[in-house]
């Protein structure tokens, strides 16, 4: 199954190293012992970001992913991943990091959250931070 990328309008911006990133993508789920379904990552603004938390999720912030699991088979890993590069952009420059290296943080959050780690309590954010740094690690080992 695919992983896609797109990017949403009127944001402008262009995912370099799509291959890769495919691969890794593949790697961290079967990592978990699970399938690739058919995962899509859509790239847009923060305005659209929010507009989506406010509508599905009734809250009232902006954030930097909202992620939709579409998977009916709890193998397969699928789903929408919303990321708003605005918010990426001044989430790098707040951390100290990389605009692509905060991206791709954001781009295996999406994909944990599906693979079922959540990030409510502060037990659950440590371990998905622990699993972002792993995600990460294993990228730049690619």
């Amino acid at each position: 199954m695919p992983i896609n990328f797109y990017i949403q309008p009127p944001l402008k911006y262009r995912l370099e190293g799509k291959k890769k990133i495919k691969e890794w993508v593949k790697a961290i789920i079967t990592a978990e012992g699970k399938y690739v379904g058919n995962i899509n990552y859509i790239f847009c603004t923060d305005e659209e970001l929010y507009q989506m938390n406010v509508a599905y999720l009734s809250h009232q912030t902006y954030t930097d992913i909202i992620t939709f699991d579409n998977s009916d088979d709890p193998r397969f890993i699928e789903g929408d991943i919303f990321i708003s590069i605005d918010r990426v952009s001044e989430n790098a420059a707040k951390f100290g990091v990389s605009v692509l290296q905060e991206l791709h943080r954001v781009m295996a959050h999406g994909i944990l959250h599906l693979l079922g780690y959540k990030d409510k309590t502060p037990e659950q954010q440590a371990l998905m931070r622990h699993k972002e740094e792993e995600c990460l690690l294993r990228f730049e080992k690619m």
